[in-house]
């Protein structure tokens, strides 16, 4: 019988499953070496923790490994349902959350190397009543995180694409990972429209797909976000996750994006605050800095830890590694 503890949280509604250790080594070498490691050799640990039975699509994994880069403190790597993730940024502010809830991280910025480059989480002070104390015992911890994103970049600019005899258009954007963003869909985003939402987005990227419409290098374009006005924030979003789940938080790596879209569009000055409202209703706070020609989003959320256990692998079950 193997035993895989984990910790799972939420940011702003979308959960993080957190995996401090393998039952397998790695080997040396960056956080993306080893990522190609574990696709290669140990796909079936990812749908074995996040999969069927035990898991469900719109569950992310962030299993941590040391980092190469001496800067850095910690190193992790995302995954989900169908595969694996260049960042997360709902994913971050969950991991750096859980860790302040096991008492291993404590206000400050935090160094993360990722398969796609280094990030900085900042965990931020919670105000709590004099003579309280923080972490398990005391059953608080702090819990707000904003992530020094990798640089984001737009790629491609109001590209058409038709649907149903309809054409929308959207930008091509890397916010970590690669995002079709769009704004000219008119669907309602909100809760009672999921299915009309998930169903046009997933056409919608069977169609650029088919168009062989990529990020830089060829990159598989694998997110679709579709944008709306709300009186709660500066935008609200739609966003579909390459297993066909939506984000229930406001998506960090696509909130990225957008941001990077906004500040070539010259609609945010550096500095400046936007607020990203989920279909959920979460929200991210972002803003953008200019370092040599490079735009660095930061993110800003909240998370959640919700529960802990220890998952069970029965060599004899016809599902152990997940369905």
């Amino acid at each position: 019988m193997k035993r895989i503890p984990f910790l799972d949280s939420h940011t702003g509604g979308e959960p993080t499953r957190l995996i401090e250790t393998l039952p397998f080594d790695l080997g040396a070498g960056s956080v993306a070496d080893k990522l190609s490691r574990l696709k290669k050799d140990h796909d079936d640990f990812r749908t074995t923790v996040l999969n069927e039975p035990r898991g469900s699509d719109v569950l992310v994994g962030a299993l941590l490994v040391e980092p190469a880069d001496p800067t850095c403190q910690l190193g992790v790597i995302y995954f989900n349902n169908v595969g694996y993730l260049g960042m997360c940024g709902h994913g971050t502010i969950g991991l750096i959350a859980s860790l302040a809830y096991l008492g291993r991280v404590h206000p400050g910025t935090i160094r993360v190397e990722t398969p796609v480059g280094v990030i900085e989480a900042t965990l931020h002070s919670s105000p709590l009543p004099e003579g309280e104390g923080l972490g398990v015992r005391a059953g608080k911890y702090p819990n707000k995180v904003s992530v020094k994103n990798i640089p984001a970049y737009r790629h491609l600019t109001h590209v058409p694409v038709t649907v149903d005899g309809k054409t929308i258009h959207g930008d091509v954007a890397w916010g970590g990972n690669w995002f079709f963003l769009c704004h000219d869909h008119g669907l309602d985003v909100n809760m009672s429209n999921l299915e009309a939402l998930t169903d046009f987005s997933w056409r919608v990227r069977e169609q650029f797909t088919a168009n062989e419409i990529t990020g830089a290098n060829g990159a598989d374009v694998d997110h679709v976000e579709l944008f709306a006005s709300t009186p709660e924030a500066d935008s609200k979003s739609f966003v579909l996750c390459p297993g066909k789940a939506y984000d229930r938080s406001p998506c960090g790596t696509g909130t990225s994006a957008k941001l990077a879209c906004l500040y070539a569009d010259g609609k945010i000055v550096e500095g400046q605050i936007w607020k990203q409202q989920s279909v959920v209703g979460s929200i991210f706070e972002g803003s953008v800095q200019i370092e040599g020609k490079n735009i660095i989003p930061t993110i800003t959320g909240e998370a959640w830890v919700m529960s802990e256990g220890t998952i069970l692998v029965d060599e004899r079950d016809p599902f152990a590694n997940g369905i």
